[in-house]
């Protein structure tokens, strides 16, 4: 009996000896795939922090007035007025939903104000 528990306190010791083994390769396989991803997400930072820099170089006003005036007459551009711009009172602004809550009570209070039992217009 006694080689029996030996045996198995052994098989025990190799089993949990290649579990930790394993958990091992699997963590150092999930370190490493983290340090790829955030070289990866560093690359993309690098990246578009370049795309913004470019993006304000091309949207450079004085560019954008250049190119507007060399491109007026192909473009059929017409230049700026203020009659051209409207007030805020004039934008179509959509009603809001009733509330269905408000109508119940609405009609709670309507009904709790006449006297039932009155027969007076």
């Amino acid at each position: 009996m006694r080689t029996f528990v030996t045996a198995l306190a052994a098989l025990a010791v190799i089993g949990l000896g290649y579990w930790a083994y394993h958990q091992t390769i699997l963590t150092q396989q999930a370190l490493r795939e983290v340090d790829r991803l955030q070289r990866a997400i560093g690359a993309e930072h690098e990246r578009l922090s370049v795309l913004r820099a470019e993006w304000a170089y091309l949207n450079r006003p004085d560019r954008l007035r250049d190119l507007a005036d060399f491109n007026f007459d192909r473009l059929g551009l017409m230049p700026l007025a203020p009659e051209q711009f409207g007030d805020v009172i004039e934008i179509p602004y959509p009603l809001p939903e009733p509330d269905p809550a408000d109508a119940v009570e609405e009609l709670l209070l309507e009904n709790a104000s006449t006297p039932e039992g009155r027969d007076d217009p």
